[in-house]
């Protein structure tokens, strides 16, 4: 049976993207391209599930869970928060952006889980922590150079992102390739 890498998520507006693409660049010019695999402004999203390797057969029922769930969730404003990084401050792995957690999107996470949980996948163990990948440090790096990224994340000071109205959720496929992933969208449903 055919399979395909898929996942839930939330497309950014415009405005949001825009402002993003400013302080990602302010922020690659002081920590450079050796160290960090950053994220083009493309290929960022919310994600509200990471689904894994699915079979073909099931996008029609996964169609089905979001456009039955889309009837039941308002569109929302998305606020980006501040810049941090996983999985610690002194082993830092991914840059992100922080997303104020609206009740909207708490809410839309939370049922997305609950309806892909009835389609047999399983749960989220750890608690929804909205944010958006900047980018990823690359493995072995020098210590000074995480010392390097540890003082960015300590002392850049983001800029004005606009709030944006949010108003549909995607399914995605995700196909790897050796410069990273490419994301087809597969299907939209429209928030109420």
């Amino acid at each position: 049976m055919t399979q395909i890498r898929a996942f839930i998520a939330l497309d950014l507006p415009q405005p949001i993207q825009d402002s993003i693409e400013k302080e990602s660049s302010r922020l690659q010019k002081i920590l450079g391209q050796e160290t960090i695999r950053w994220t083009p402004i493309q290929n960022m999203h919310l994600t509200l599930k990471f689904l894994g390797n699915i079979p073909n057969n099931h996008v029609d029922f996964l169609k089905q869970m979001l456009t039955q769930l889309s009837d039941s969730h308002s569109a929302f404003d998305l606020q980006i928060g501040g810049l941090g990084s996983f999985p610690s401050g002194k082993l830092i792995r991914v840059l992100w952006l922080g997303i104020q957690p609206a009740a909207e999107l708490t809410s839309l996470q939370r049922d997305v889980d609950a309806g892909t949980a009835r389609l047999g996948y399983e749960k989220e163990a750890r608690a929804f922590s909205p944010h958006l990948t900047l980018g990823r440090v690359k493995q072995n790096i020098h210590p000074n150079e995480m010392q390097k990224i540890r003082n960015a994340i300590q002392t850049f000071q983001l800029g004005k992102i606009p709030s944006a109205r949010v108003d549909s959720v995607h399914l995605y496929q995700s196909d790897l390739h050796q410069n990273g992933s490419v994301y087809t969208k597969l299907f939209s449903a429209l928030l109420r």
